[in-house]
């Protein structure tokens, strides 16, 4: 039986380390190369994995019937995820990310989704994907095409699962054409921009309360890179400031998929029945320690999480009776 079911994107990175960014129309010489997995729903599901131990974690997505998909599934399965409800289609390749990092390990991501797209709601009838999902306490919704996350949120919303949707690339719809899909979620997770892009407002506060009138029960996650995270929901903010790595001995190297690191410890936390503070000060510490590791799916082990718990940074609480 898994915890947790991740749906969305699988894709193979290509990585290309810069001294600096170009200007529009100028070329700059690239430092170094590489090809690694990546792909937000792929390193979600690892980083839960890695968390909650094999075969706890299952992914649902598409792949091409390709060299990438063959080496994406071997790789899955050495992390322990589960990968049956991953389906394959001749009729795209599986998707690639091209990412620009520069020496300070901030990034441009340039995507191609390829068969991501292909996951469509008539594949969660599959017995296979059905069974993974009804058989989770957890169902974490990414980057799959948007009638794929409103069929996914309606129907594990149906069965009682928690549903977190980080909102990614689809933040940029509004609010109007996704209210079917908020009404059937527990939380949205957001970057500073996102945020931004999905209701309009800066302030999580502000958007929180636009995000709420389709549904008043939601839970706002907003990222904050390195100053943290902040929660706010019905009746408290939650707030987690940024990790220090220098009081680790540690330093940035790559910040590719921390946000994918964040939400997978997250998740995997929640599962395991910790509450929002205690679980969102692990996912915080996870994702700074992702930020010191060059490959994109660099999220801890559970082990070496444990082992810089210490140094975790404690969550302000805040009641709100009357936010509304």
């Amino acid at each position: 039986m898994v915890n947790i079911c991740v749906s969305g994107a699988i894709n193979w990175d290509i990585n290309l380390f810069v001294e600096r960014f170009p200007q529009i129309g100028e070329e700059v010489s690239i430092k170094r190369i590489t090809r690694v997995p990546g792909g937000k729903a792929a390193n979600v599901a690892v980083a839960s994995a890695r968390i909650l131990g094999s075969g706890k974690t299952a992914l649902l997505g598409c792949l091409g019937k390709d060299k990438i998909a063959k080496e994406q599934r071997e790789i899955l399965e050495e992390e322990g995820v589960n990968i049956s409800g991953i389906t394959f289609t001749e009729d795209a390749e599986s998707g690639q990310a091209y990412i620009i990092i520069d020496k300070e390990g901030t990034n441009f991501i340039n995507t191609m989704f390829g068969a991501n797209l292909m996951f469509s709601p008539q594949n969660l009838k599959d017995p296979l994907v059905f069974n993974l999902i009804y058989s989770s306490s957890i169902i974490i919704l990414i980057d799959s095409p948007l009638e794929t996350i409103e069929a996914a949120a309606s129907l594990s919303h149906r069965y009682e699962k928690t549903v977190i949707w980080d909102a990614g690339v689809r933040s940029g719809v509004g609010v109007e054409k996704l209210e079917k899909i908020l009404k059937n979620l527990d939380y949205v997770v957001v970057n500073q921009v996102e945020v931004n892009n999905l209701t309009g407002e800066e302030n999580a506060e502000k958007a929180w309360k636009i995000l709420s009138n389709s549904n008043d029960r939601l839970k706002l996650i907003v990222k904050l890179g390195e100053k943290g995270c902040l929660l706010i929901s019905p009746d408290k903010k939650i707030e987690v400031t940024g990790v220090d790595l220098n009081e680790l001995n540690l330093q940035v190297v790559n910040t590719v998929g921390c946000g994918d690191s964040f939400l997978g410890v997250f998740g995997a936390y929640k599962s395991l029945r910790l509450n929002d503070r205690e679980a969102l000060e692990r996912a915080n510490l996870a994702g700074a320690l992702k930020a010191t590791r060059p490959e994109t799916r660099g999220s801890p082990t559970k082990q070496i999480l444990e082992h810089f718990l210490k140094y975790r940074k404690q969550a302000i609480e805040t009641e709100k009776p009357h936010m509304r």
